[in-house]
């Protein structure tokens, strides 16, 4: 178990992450959102397209990891590339301390978490204002990295065509993960019981555990979630990662 758990708040650009480790895994942690960060502004700057795509697009294997990583979630989500920046910065992160010998991190990239974890932790999802409020998912140790990862669109500044306060997907990747939320968030046009019950019914696949929405006075559940706990969630600006 890590002792003396640490939170830093990491703030490179557009990312405004929130790291909780071990202290002398901090700063290997700032090192990998800025490696992931100069590999994808480098790729870029060559292939704008990458940037500014709302579908998924082909993208060749001398590509750096992170745009490959960050194309193929998309592809399975059918979403443009950017719906899985801040999950896939946050998973790589993640995987460069546990490779160094982490045992316990959570990686909150502007509300995409990506963790491994050695005790139970209570992850909260913040939801505006919809009538459904105060929740929060109770998770228990698993023995590698898994994540939480939740789109808007009520809440943040995060492009999105759907009507949903919060879309959440529990997933073992986080890019994966975060570029679902993104396609969830969206099929989620009205907010009524069969409209979010269809969402979710959609969008559950192969590689998501579980899914959640809350649309105004709907929650809707699906797959395998963690128990779902009363938990006060405070409010906190939400920012791009």
């Amino acid at each position: 178990m890590d002792a003396d758990l640490v939170r830093r708040q990491i703030r490179i650009k557009e990312t405004f992450a929130t790291v909780t480790a071990g202290e002398r895994y901090l700063e290997p942690a700032e090192r990998a959102i800025a490696a992931a960060r100069a590999e994808l502004e480098a790729y870029i700057a060559v292939e704008p397209r990458f940037l500014t795509s709302l579908e998924p697009i082909a993208i060749d294997m001398a590509a750096p990891q992170v745009a490959r990583r960050m194309a193929a979630a998309a592809a399975l989500a059918g979403v443009g590339p950017m719906a899985a920046v801040a999950g896939t910065i946050a998973q790589v992160t993640v995987e460069a301390l546990v490779a160094a010998g982490c045992r316990h991190v959570v990686v909150d990239n502007g509300g995409d978490v990506v963790l491994r974890i050695d005790r139970p932790l209570t992850i909260g999802i913040f939801t505006g204002g919809a009538r459904v409020r105060d929740i929060a998912l109770r998770l228990e140790p698993r023995p590698g990295i898994f994540s939480v990862c939740t789109s808007s669109g009520t809440v943040g500044h995060s492009l999105s065509f759907g009507r949903a306060d919060a879309a959440t997907v529990v997933a073992e990747s986080g890019c994966l993960a975060d570029a679902t939320a993104t396609a969830l968030c969206n099929r989620v046009g009205e907010r009524n019981e069969a409209c979010v019950a269809r969402a979710i019914r959609e969008t559950l696949a192969d590689g998501i555990d579980g899914l959640l929405v809350v649309a105004g006075d709907q929650l809707g559940m699906g797959g395998s979630l963690p128990p779902l706990v009363r938990a006060v969630v405070q409010p906190r600006p939400i920012r791009m990662g």
